[in-house]
């Protein structure tokens, strides 16, 4: 991939609409708007998008994967509900943007993907070298990382056809997961509470298209 690193006015400019597009369509939680606002989402992306980069809708980004759609970042973000040093695990690191959302929101993210070429791409990535709380696993999602759970939060970034039981077991009691469900094209966002006692409550909000969530590595 070639990567334009340099942020220049123009880029911030863009940056900045951007947002105001988010705004509109719903988004509150200042401190992702922050964050997102802070982020060159181009430095992501391969220079060929430089020109489109801030349009709110997603781009491929190799290995039949795609870099989310800023919106739904922010909107999986927003449910999170997070708290500055919290730590989270992220099913399906893609590019690293919304790791990196994470991370400028103050969290300790954990970030598995099961692509080994964009596992090795991201090790490349000088821009990540900024963000020592992200820590960047190569592995099968489904599994989780129960070595170094339980987690605050949990946030799955492609389509799961049912909620994986080993990740409600990685998250704490009192606990949010954020996954997209559903096996067709469009997923319903689903948000999940873990009880104390271990059950879980559900909360359903909008429907979305994610690429499929794979088991095993790749």
């Amino acid at each position: 991939m070639r990567r334009t690193l340099e942020d220049t006015y123009r880029h911030k400019g863009l940056r900045k609409k951007l947002i105001d597009v988010i705004k509109e369509k719903g988004i509150t939680d200042e401190t992702v708007l922050e964050a997102m606002n802070a982020i060159p989402r181009h430095f992501f992306l391969d220079s060929a998008f430089d020109d489109v980069a801030y349009e709110d809708r997603a781009f491929p980004i190799g290995e039949g994967q795609t870099i989310s759609q800023p919106y739904t970042v922010a909107y999986q973000s927003q449910l999170l509900e997070t708290v500055p040093g919290q730590k989270v695990l992220e099913i399906g690191t893609g590019s690293a943007y919304q790791a990196v959302v994470l991370a400028k929101m103050g969290l300790k993210v954990f970030t598995i993907e099961r692509q080994k070429k964009l596992f090795e791409e991201n090790k490349k990535f000088t821009y990540l070298k900024q963000f020592p709380f992200i820590k960047f696993f190569y592995g099968d999602g489904y599994q989780g990382l129960p070595t170094y759970g339980p987690f605050d939060r949990v946030i799955i970034t492609a389509a799961a056809p049912e909620i994986p039981q080993k990740l409600i077991e990685q998250l704490k009691p009192g606990g949010m997961m954020v996954i997209p469900v559903g096996a067709g094209n469009v997923q319903q966002m689903r948000r999940l509470h873990k009880q104390a006692d271990g059950t879980v409550n559900e909360e359903l909000f909008d429907n979305f298209s994610f690429v499929p969530m794979l088991a095993g590595k790749n």
